[in-house]
């Protein structure tokens, strides 16, 4: 498959680096415009794909068109695309807080798919969640699938909706988790462990908690009432924990995010 991506950044260079670890299209089937020519350069020196400051060029480069651009500059790039795209190309989205019929208007296209994904994506362990207009066709689906599987696990859904819901969820979640991380490594610290020592234990205890769960094919709250025994310190921690509000913290903060996310596409 041959593949467009306008602009870049971490996102954008994680899905190009996985399609091509992944063997899905060559250094040949791919190219990239970017108006930043230190980045265009770093692109031509990590992987060897064709470069170019023109996003009309690079439209005419590939069957699937890869929205990679700074939310701040669609409109400029919508308007230098309208009416440019071929009717079989693809286009697919990963610019945040974006609507599917935003870019179908923007652009004067039909054949858009809207990405969510997450920053674990950078190392193949990501979440990508995305919905497709009905003209979206079998076989270009399962590119897609193909592409974001590259990056870690996919999901899709029938409806937009959800999108937002995943920003909220596994778009922000890294964010949350490396919160809870610095607070448990302070906390170690707090009570006496060194730094380096803190930061093993915690990320260890992370990774092998999220293995159990995915391992076990048990729920959380299963597996969190095994390791707490009446009285114990781990149930003392948890009990401290939820007088504080802790899950409806956590529900606030979800909430949060998920009008946050909302209100972007308006």
């Amino acid at each position: 498959m041959k593949i467009a991506f306008i602009g870049g950044g971490n996102m954008g260079e994680a899905m190009l680096s996985a399609v091509l670890n992944k063997g899905l299209a060559t250094p040949q089937d791919i190219s990239i415009s970017d108006v930043s020519e230190s980045r265009r350069q770093h692109i031509v020196q990590e992987y060897g794909v064709y470069v170019t400051a023109s996003n009309p060029e690079v439209l005419t480069r590939g069957d699937i068109v890869v929205l990679a651009i700074k939310p701040q500059n669609l409109a400029e790039v919508m308007a230098e695309l309208n009416g440019q795209l071929k009717s079989n190309q693809l286009v697919i989205s990963i610019i945040a807080g974006t609507r599917i019929n935003t870019l179908c208007l923007g652009l004067n296209h039909n054949l858009i798919v809207r990405v969510m994904p997450n920053t674990p994506a950078q190392i193949g362990m990501g979440v990508s969640v995305w919905a497709a207009t009905a003209e979206v066709t079998k076989q270009q689906r399962g590119q897609v699938s193909s592409i974001l599987g590259a990056m870690g696990k996919e999901i899709y859904v029938a409806e937009e909706k959800y999108i937002d819901m995943a920003t909220a969820v596994s778009g922000s979640g890294p964010a949350y988790v490396f919160l809870f991380m610095e607070s448990l490594v302070e906390a170690a610290v707090h009570i006496g462990l060194p730094r380096d020592i803190a930061q093993e234990m915690v990320l260890e205890t992370l990774l092998g908690s999220g293995y159990l769960v995915q391992k076990s094919g048990k729920e959380p709250s299963e597996l969190r009432r095994m390791v707490t025994s009446p009285g114990g310190t781990t149930a003392e921690a948890l009990h401290q924990l939820e007088k504080r509000g802790f899950s409806d913290l956590i529900l606030q903060a979800i909430i949060a995010a998920h009008n946050k996310a909302r209100s972007l596409g308006d």
